[in-house]
């Protein structure tokens, strides 16, 4: 199954961040951190290609920490600077903006040599829909300046935001890819919301979903909904749906009501912490991605 989701003003964006790119000093890239690998688009890679860059690890609230940590150092291993990021509480721009100063030696130690009084860093936000990069914008200008929402696509158009500290953000809308194949990394895609709902069939990503936290995470399931994750992941989606009131008459399942219960109860944190990606699986998943 193939999921198209690319509207025009998809392409759009994508040139405007390649015009952008020589307006500012550094690039943070906003990846979710229960997806740190299907989160980040590989047509922004090749946009920003050489350009200083900055991972922020958005959502580490909602992902497990032993796979957080094990991430920021296949990162790190790879030369890329990542903070960690809480959009729920951080609200400071200290930590993004000491980083991305270090980063930045090269441009401040020029700067000083032509005895150039200027601290300010100008950062352009880019990342796929969803992954909180208003929210992140939001907390660190400390106002209402970007839209948020929790469906992809609120942002349409680049935007320069102010910040209480030395830190200029260019504000740049979501982007995702031309086309998406229903497994893997596009499949997480769907789970955490960063692709409408609205073009998917709910039921079978939800079935999809048990699946992979049988295997994944098979506690989540039990604590939740006090099922026996031993069965097969129908029975499974049955169970949930009996004990959470999804029967219609004459007891026939209602899955689409059953298929949404799961899939919020995963993206309010009622299932736990739970990151859907390992960095352990790394190499097996750039493979995949590849042969894709």
């Amino acid at each position: 199954m193939r999921i198209n989701w690319y509207p025009g003003h998809m392409k759009k964006s994508i040139d405007k961040i390649k015009e952008s790119l020589k307006l500012v000093d550094i690039v943070a890239e906003i990846v979710d951190a229960r997806i740190p690998f299907s989160s980040r688009n590989p047509l922004i890679d090749n946009v920003i290609n050489n350009k200083a860059r900055l991972i922020i690890l958005n959502k580490v609230d909602m992902a497990n920490p032993l796979e957080t940590k094990k991430w920021v150092q296949y990162f790190n291993d790879k030369g890329i600077k990542v903070v960690e990021y809480n959009s729920t509480k951080d609200r400071s721009t200290k930590k993004i903006y000491n980083e991305a100063k270090n980063i930045l030696k090269d441009l401040f130690d020029r700067r000083s040599e032509k005895n150039i009084d200027n601290k300010t860093i100008k950062m352009m936000v880019v990342g796929i829909p969803n992954v909180g990069k208003s929210t992140f914008i939001n907390n660190l200008s400390n106002r209402k300046g970007a839209k948020v929402g929790n469906r992809p696509g609120v942002t349409k158009s680049n935007q320069w935001i102010k910040t209480d500290s030395d830190l200029l953000l260019l504000d740049t809308p979501g982007v995702l890819w031309p086309k998406l194949d229903l497994y893997d990394n596009a499949r997480n895609l769907a789970f955490t919301g960063s692709i409408k709902d609205e073009v998917l069939e709910i039921e079978d990503l939800t079935f999809e979903f048990i699946k992979k936290l049988k295997d994944l995470d098979p506690a989540a399931l039990e604590n939740r909904y006090k099922v026996d994750v031993s069965q097969e992941t129908l029975e499974i989606m049955d169970q949930i749906a009996i004990k959470t009131g999804s029967v219609l008459r004459g007891q026939e399942i209602d899955y689409f009501k059953v298929s949404n219960i799961i899939l919020d109860d995963f993206r309010k944190l009622r299932l736990g912490r739970i990151t859907l990606e390992s960095a352990d699986d790394i190499e097996m998943m750039i493979d995949k991605s590849i042969k894709k």
